[in-house]
């Protein structure tokens, strides 16, 4: 049937295309003042050089919507405001709480959607700064494979390159048990700084590593197995750290940098043929058009350098046209921080020159701030160096463990356990998806644990709460699409609330904005809490007693999913 947005977009688009004589945007949209309101009239005022209230009126008196609103009004220069029929509503809740989607559809087009997030280095340790593509992109795999299309996740891991000759020789000195067991256990830092120190203070080391390169880019078998056991035991660490967080990254997504080293000299080729390259400083570079320093000069996307190696770049371009021509994908999205924007552009604006990027397929860079600390400054841990991802993750748990055994202390050993667990992670990965990806985010426990306020404890709570009402009633959940009597103010609110789930899920589908969603959720949850102040549930009479229930039935649905989504639990007792 539509939500409400939908509906009124659809009738008054009808109208505004009667009274211009072309196609309008109506541009619905919720409002303090009424349900809804549109602001077309305004723009198409200005074009038809006429006054925007008469064009309202004209709009109003053209559109069908008696059996959809029962008031409309004219406001301010120009605004329609609609207040939609209570009876609509209930009509609509009572469908949605049936239909198992919620409201939202599957995609009309399924498309096959790429998802290069996470990306740690091997041998290296994942710290904070993986988070946020970490819990980013694992929401855009949940989005999209909930939506119906299929999602390819691609963890571009840092495989290959000039630092793995240093860290084969380390890894001979140490012994291949002894590093494998270091590597195990994640003490991938100390590993990589005991290689990276003894390279810069030995000339011998340092020499040894270099040639260790030459042999490993040669495809020698004994460089490359002790290569391969690097790589294996970093994996192992890391699934582990993906395991903690609960996010849906699996071995086999793991598709690293040196899986594309023999496409990188076919990708150049094709680069040269196409008449994209230029010899600059003697490497082998594209320009793509638009893209200046600051001396007004072209920047260069280097394609093969000038000593015939191959960088970043390249391997980037032999990706991004395997992931079109050969995985099929019709839209790519990439993870990566902000600082990496104009990498990722010059990429783009490559791959469309050389016409593998091309309509309907498309890229977008999902760009995201950082992680501070209460200074400002980058998050580090009390001793000035990076904070290890999983010592982050089990601290919060910990934290979510003394605040859950305080708010419940009935609660037995094992379940505590969980529920600490869900609490604890959702909260890290909560405080990151309700911010503006773009924005820099401070981190704080204290705020994020908060059972008040925007923050995920806060929503899961609301979600037990629901729960617990059907318990204490010994109800089981009437689905059974029967229109719900709304009545009372507080009921009205909560399900228009409740209605906008699927116009919130479009955008966000569409934008890659997590904190869409988790403000929605975080409207809901406070929308609920006036209604369950203000409305009785148990104790009150029939029809509003059920018509009750199945708001609340229908809250704690789109709570649970929306969480979900967002890669966060929703614990039926908290």
């Amino acid at each position: 049937m539509g939500t409400p947005k939908q509906l009124l977009r659809d009738r008054l688009a009808q109208a505004f295309e009667i009274v211009a004589g072309e196609p309008v945007d109506p541009v619905v949209q919720r409002s303090q003042y009424a349900d809804y309101q549109s602001n077309a009239a305004l723009g198409l005022a200005k074009r038809m050089s006429a006054n925007p209230r008469e064009v309202a009126a004209k709009v109003l008196a053209a559109a069908d919507l008696d059996d959809l609103v029962e008031r409309t009004e004219i406001s301010g220069p120009g605004f329609i405001n609609l207040t939609v029929r209570s009876e609509v509503l209930g009509r609509l809740v009572g469908t949605v709480g049936a239909d198992g989607r919620l409201g939202v559809p599957t995609a009309a087009h399924p498309e096959t959607v790429v998802i290069d997030y996470s990306a740690p280095n091997t041998a290296k340790e994942m710290h904070v700064g993986h988070l946020r593509s970490t819990i980013i992109g694992d929401a855009a795999v949940r989005v999209t494979e909930w939506l119906g299309h299929q999602a390819i996740k691609r963890n571009h891991l840092g495989d290959w390159g000039t630092p793995f000759g240093m860290l084969i020789e380390h890894l001979l000195d140490v012994g291949e048990a002894e590093a494998a067991a270091e590597l195990s256990v994640g003490d991938l830092s100390d590993f990589y700084t005991s290689a990276r120190r003894k390279f810069d203070a030995s000339d011998e080391f340092k020499e040894r590593s270099r040639r260790r390169v030459v042999l490993l880019q040669g495809g020698d078998e004994a460089t490359s197995r002790l290569w391969r056991l690097l790589v294996a035991e970093s994996k192992r660490y890391f699934m582990r750290v993906y395991d903690s967080l609960d996010v849906r990254l699996v071995e086999s997504d793991f598709v690293g940098e040196s899986a594309y080293n023999d496409n990188l000299a076919s990708v150049v080729e094709d680069l040269d043929r196409l008449g994209l390259l230029q010899v600059s400083d003697g490497a082998e570079c594209v320009f793509p058009e638009g893209f200046v320093g600051r001396d007004g000069r072209p920047v260069p996307l280097i394609a093969r350098k000038s000593d015939g190696g191959y960088g970043y770049a390249t391997t980037d371009l032999a990706a991004i046209r395997n992931r079109l021509t050969e995985l099929g994908a019709t839209r790519l999205l990439y993870v990566v921080g902000i600082p990496q924007q104009q990498h990722f552009a010059m990429v783009f604006a490559t791959a469309r020159a050389a016409g593998w990027l091309a309509p309907p397929s498309r890229a977008t860079h999902v760009g995201f701030g950082s992680v501070l600390g209460s200074d400002g400054k980058t998050l580090r841990s009390r001793v000035g160096g990076t904070i290890k991802l999983v010592d982050l993750l089990n601290e919060a748990v910990e934290r979510a463990t003394a605040a859950i055994a305080e708010k419940n202390p009935d609660l037995d050993a094992e379940a505590r356990a969980e529920v600490a667990r869900a609490v604890g992670i959702g909260a890290v990965k909560y405080a990151d998806l309700s911010t503006d990806r773009a924005r820099d985010y401070t981190f704080d426990f204290d705020r994020m644990l908060s059972f008040d306020g925007n923050t995920a404890p806060y929503l899961q709570y609301a979600h037990a709460r629901i729960r617990s009402i059907f318990r204490r009633g010994n109800v089981i959940p009437a689905r059974d699409g029967e229109p719900v009597h709304i009545v009372e103010l507080a009921e009205r609110t909560l399900a228009i609330e409740l209605l906008a789930f699927p116009d919130i899920i479009a955008e966000v589908a569409d934008t890659v904005e997590f904190h869409r969603l988790a403000n929605y959720l975080y409207t809901l949850s406070t929308a609920f809490t006036a209604f369950y102040e203000r409305c009785p549930v148990l104790k009150t009479e029939e029809p509003s007693r059920s018509s009750r229930l199945a708001l609340c039935d229908l809250t704690a649905q789109v709570l649970a999913t929306g969480l979900d989504l967002l890669g966060i639990a929703a614990p039926d007792r908290m």
